[in-house]
């Protein structure tokens, strides 16, 4: 059996490659590449395809959730919500414009935020919650949103690793104020290069995105605010549109994947993450825990299976906000799963045999 890596994205590509250079070569012909009609195109297939009314193009997923605080009018004296088990970008997002990010432990199970323990970290200061979507699988949107209008909170979806998941039947991005996504090259719509995004169904919202990304400017020379240059690039937007059309059936072959490692790994060491009726996972990531960690990934090794951790440290452990206080111990649902957890291959590529292995393997152990 030839290696089997955590994630391989040459196969996709192989298959879409005269797609994607078609796409690039309009690119050069037009010289559009910053912003422009192939990103504008792609924003339209997107905001279509999630369900909202806009969709704002950005250079990358840390960026769209800066400039989702922004939008939100959310600064220096105010604090927001964030789950500490989730990639470190969505605290960024919070620290990029001066506030404060309030971390909070997840579920047990699902290993997403949990509600119940939202509303006790909430003080005069907070001005939102960040839910994120992990691994790709939706949080209870409805029970944080209740507690958001409760206490008239903005709830934002951090959805960078989501594009396409349901949450109750209809795709994520349209429930809070606004969804954030990463375009990112491993995600499951990647592009060819560093790019981001944003949904909304808020009119005001949209265009006020529009403007931060572009210097801040609707009328080109005349800027009506302190921007950015966080253009989505052409090349980038031109590669998403040509994946966009594929997204739903590589979904749908990594939730065939899923359902094999959900049905067939019946090694009791091993923990998967449960699954709410309401939510429809992408499985970006299939995330295991198993208490002797390090053990099965060396075993896994010498298999030729090679997974990966997401992630190792949680946020409010990371050294990077050790100014704000948090300590070992505060969160023992995130730190557990930071300790104990484990990403099995998953990519639309796998084969059968592939997946076979794997499960073998792990059953094995």
């Amino acid at each position: 059996m030839n290696k089997i890596p955590c994630l391989d994205l040459k196969g996709q590509h192989a298959q879409i490659k005269k797609e994607i250079f078609e796409a690039f070569e309009k690119v050069y012909e037009n010289t559009a590449f910053s912003g422009g009609p192939f990103v504008e195109e792609f924003e339209k297939g997107f905001a279509a395809y999630c369900g909202t009314k806009y969709a704002v193009g950005v250079n990358n997923g840390t960026t769209a959730l800066q400039l989702a605080m922004l939008a939100l009018g959310i600064g220096p004296g105010d604090e927001v919500i964030v789950p500490a088990n989730t990639f470190i970008a969505t605290a960024w997002g919070v620290s990029h414009v001066g506030a404060t990010p309030v971390f909070v432990d997840c579920h047990p199970d699902t290993w997403e935020i949990d509600a119940a323990k939202v509303e006790e970290k909430i003080t005069a200061n907070t001005k939102a919650v960040i839910g994120v979507h992990l691994y790709g699988q939706p949080f209870d949107m409805d029970a944080v949103n209740a507690i958001c209008q409760k206490h008239n909170l903005f709830m934002i979806e951090d959805a960078a690793q989501a594009q396409g998941a349901r949450y109750k039947g209809a795709n994520v991005g349209g429930v809070g104020a606004m969804a954030t996504f990463s375009f990112y090259p491993g995600k499951n719509l990647g592009a060819c290069g560093e790019a981001g995004g944003l949904t909304t169904n808020n009119e005001a919202y949209a265009k006020h995105l529009q403007s931060l990304r572009n210097h801040g400017s609707v009328v080109r020379y005349y800027h009506d605010e302190i921007g950015y240059n966080m253009r989505m690039g052409g090349l980038e937007g031109a590669s998403l549109g040509v994946k966009l059309k594929y997204l739903e059936g590589w979904n749908n072959r990594r939730r065939e994947i899923a359902k094999r490692y959900h049905a067939e790994i019946n090694n009791p060491k091993v923990k998967m993450q449960a699954q709410p009726e309401w939510a429809d996972s992408i499985y970006h990531l299939f995330v295991v825990t198993t208490e002797d960690r390090d053990g099965l990934m060396q075993y896994l090794n010498s298999h030729n299976i090679f997974p990966a951790l997401h992630y190792p440290v949680p946020c409010h452990l990371q050294k990077a906000y050790a100014h704000l206080g948090y300590k070992q111990g505060d969160f023992p649902h995130s730190e557990y799963l930071a300790a104990h957890c484990l990403s099995l291959p998953m990519y639309a590529e796998l084969t059968d045999e592939e997946v076979g292995h794997v499960i073998e393997a792990i059953n094995n152990y």
